[in-house]
């Protein structure tokens, strides 16, 4: 019994392997056959079905046209990524903002290499040189007197640890968030999520969070008030300075230069959640530029890594960042910093300085956002308003249903889009900051094509 046991488990190992050996065999041809693109979409859709989440499945369904529910990615480079039959696609949706210097820019994936040649990851117990040398870098870069630096994976975790940063920093237990915010979805980063969808199966989330409306300071003059009388001082206000899930919505002006005001007065932090506005993507390197406001922590992630490795960041001030000096251990991550993502994130910064790329997307974001308001010209029925900051464009719709059918009918003609997490009226345009003017052209082009067939 226990010999046929054994036979068992051998023969099961022996067709993991060869299966292994498959896959890794496709990965390392330069190009596949239509056989192997069968083969690919085959494994693709029955793994969804039947080891990730089928739900995955009926939700391309609601994106895409038609049999092309279940177009399968393979391959990517500059503002295009292709599906394992070769066809190409424009990215705008950009990986939700990763992708801000491209796709698979040479200089990040060399130094992803390059790196690779002598260290992967580090041992947790010496001192780890690009992680020093990424920190002088961020410090150098960032608005203020930001300064110290701890390294993440996600942007989730990035607002997790300012979060604890936070709670350290003060008695204080009281967070302040906004309507249509989106931070992530672990348990701290959920509770300053705004979505109710989100939120409710996992009540109660961490206590003492409130939201208040995006851009209504008066709103949240009364809740720091409320907050002061009954002795629920605010210990930080974490925000977007654009919210992007929430639908691309650009704040009032003068807005977070109040909000800083409101902080510095009662004594909070000040968090801003740049996970989707960093790195270039609004028109400078950080969008708390645009504005002129300094917070006490910043949060990054997506374009971090340049679109090859998983990164993220938090900066801090020093006299918020010093609570963790005595005990550097109080929050910790073992791949957080790694050599590989630290060298991803040094040459990503690298590109967007030697390339200008957030000027470019200052330029290419204002050609893209004309185009399309001229294309949704007469089209008002349809298109409630289309806006943004440098290359983080919202296109909002009057109805649910015209946002689907723009982001299917695009999709068909080639071009990525999708809709928000909050607001599936609003579809988004966030392609790569090195986006072509032709290629923006196409897109343009494709928009009022769709739109007009509606």
């Amino acid at each position: 019994m226990v010999n046929a046991q054994v036979e068992t488990i051998d023969t099961k190992h022996e067709q993991v392997k060869d299966y292994i050996n498959k896959v890794l065999s496709l990965i390392e041809k330069p190009t596949i056959t239509a056989e192997d693109a069968k083969w690919i979409t085959s494994e693709t859709i029955n793994g969804f079905r039947e080891n990730i989440n089928p739900g995955f499945l009926e939700y391309r369904k609601t994106v895409t046209l038609d049999n092309q529910f279940a177009a399968v990615e393979w391959s990517d480079e500059g503002s295009c990524f292709k599906d394992v039959n070769g066809k190409s696609y424009i990215d705008c949706l950009g990986g939700f903002g990763i992708y801000n210097v491209g796709h698979r820019h040479p200089k990040v994936v060399k130094a992803v290499k390059d790196q690779l040649q002598h260290q992967a990851l580090h041992s947790q117990d010496l001192l780890d040189p690009l992680r020093a040398m990424l920190g002088k870098v961020l410090a150098d870069i960032t608005p203020g007197d930001l300064k110290y630096s701890f390294f993440t994976n996600s942007g989730t975790e990035s607002v997790e640890a300012a979060l604890k940063i936070a709670k350290m920093y003060s008695d204080r237990t009281t967070f302040i968030s906004t309507t249509r915010a989106f931070h992530g979805k672990s348990l701290g980063a959920l509770s300053g999520t705004a979505k109710g969808m989100f939120r409710k199966p996992f009540l109660p989330l961490i206590p003492g969070f409130r939201h208040v409306p995006f851009g209504d300071i008066d709103f949240l003059r009364k809740t720091f008030e409320i907050c002061s009388q009954v002795g629920e001082d605010v210990a930080a206000v974490l925000l977007e300075p654009i919210q992007g899930e929430g639908g691309i919505i650009l704040p009032p002006e003068n807005y977070l230069k109040e909000v800083r005001a409101l902080c510095d007065q009662y004594g909070a932090l000040l968090i801003f959640d740049e996970v989707q506005t960093g790195m270039g993507r609004t028109g400078k390197m950080f969008a708390s530029e645009l504005f002129d406001v300094e917070p006490d922590i910043l949060c990054l992630a997506k374009a971090f890594g340049g679109g090859v490795m998983p990164a993220g960041a938090v900066v801090a001030n020093e006299k918020t960042f010093q609570v963790l000096f005595d005990n550097p251990f109080m929050h910790t991550t073992t791949f957080g910093g790694n050599p590989l993502a630290c060298a991803a994130a040094l040459a990503t910064i690298n590109v967007l300085l030697e390339e200008n790329l957030p000027a470019r997307a200052a330029e290419v974001g204002e050609y893209l956002l004309n185009g399309l308001r001229e294309a949704a010209t007469g089209h008002e029925d349809k298109v409630m308003e289309i806006r943004g900051q440098g290359l983080m464009i919202g296109i909002e719709f009057h109805l649910d249903e015209v946002g689907y059918n723009i982001s299917k009918g695009m999709f068909d003609e080639g071009v990525l889009v999708a809709g928000t997490l909050i607001n599936s009226k609003t579809i988004r345009i966030e392609p790569p900051l090195t986006i072509a003017i032709e290629e923006a052209d196409e897109v343009i082009a494709t928009f009022k094509k769709v739109l007009e067939s509606l």
